[in-house]
């Protein structure tokens, strides 16, 4: 059996001010949280938005502050991430592109795949040709082995009103390649701010709250010029698979009141 952690969209800023939210003393609390209950994990994941505004202090005091994690880190990009400075300042599997932050690692329970959809310039994803032949690459010649997809942006609608702007483009594309092949089992997406389960063309997935601030429910309707952080506690995810079969425990690990700005 296989068990990894899963965190996403921190907005790690260093001056620790994010719509009302520190998400200094968010990350410390999930780091807290996951060496105490959870330090037998294989790995963490964290899908994206590593930090708020992509500077090198944002990154450096993140990397300082990670650095107290118990379990290896995947670390993936978002689009508020800037690739340069993560690459420069946060370590990646051996694996990972070249130019992109993608990459696979090979686990007991099968292939855990972590895909860059950042589009850069734009709060909205993309996958351009050169990452999606490295995917279709790897699918091709995993056999039989089960692949586990961790995705920063959404490439179906979810339901919300950020789809709209700023979700996978050509989303279509991707799920036409994924749909293809049967050794996928299962998609991870940050991005959304919200936890939404379902499937889409027969793919199980999942979204994640952040650690830091949450997206409200659909309704009442709202918009950007509208929105206002719901006042829900953050999650992490607990991910177990045996025999690909996936279990998503999403666990809080502390209070809505920890790190939020006072009214």
């Amino acid at each position: 059996m296989l068990k990894a952690i899963w965190m996403s969209d921190p907005h790690f800023s260093h001056e620790g001010d994010v719509l009302g939210h520190d998400p200094r003393v968010r990350l410390d609390s999930a780091l807290d949280h996951i060496n105490s209950n959870h330090s037998d994990a294989s790995f963490c994941v964290i899908s994206g938005d590593m930090v708020n505004h992509g500077t090198q202090v944002n990154y450096e005091a993140l990397s300082q502050l990670l650095e107290k994690l118990d379990v290896p880190l995947l670390p993936m990009a978002g689009n508020h991430d800037d690739r340069k400075l993560f690459r420069k300042i946060l370590s990646l599997p051996d694996s990972c592109m070249d130019e992109f932050i993608q990459f696979s690692v090979s686990t007991s329970s099968g292939l855990i795949v972590c895909l860059d959809t950042q589009k850069s310039g734009s709060d909205a994803g993309e996958l351009c040709g050169k990452r999606l032949d490295w995917l279709q690459n790897l699918l091709e010649n995993t056999a039989e082995v089960p692949v586990y997809i961790f995705m920063h942006h959404p490439p179906m609608a979810v339901g919300l009103p950020m789809q709209d702007t700023d979700g996978l483009i050509d989303g279509d594309v991707f799920l036409d390649l994924v749909s293809n092949y049967e050794c996928v089992k299962y998609l991870f997406i940050g991005h959304v701010h919200r936890p939404i389960s379902g499937t889409v063309r027969g793919v199980p997935f999942s979204t994640m709250r952040s650690i830091l601030y949450q997206a409200p429910a659909p309704r009442p309707e709202w918009n950007w010029d509208t929105f206002k952080p719901s006042e829900e506690a953050p999650n992490i995810g607990i991910i177990t698979i045996s025999d690909s079969d996936v279990n998503l425990q999403y666990e809080q690990f502390c209070l809505f009141e920890e790190g939020t700005r006072p009214k």
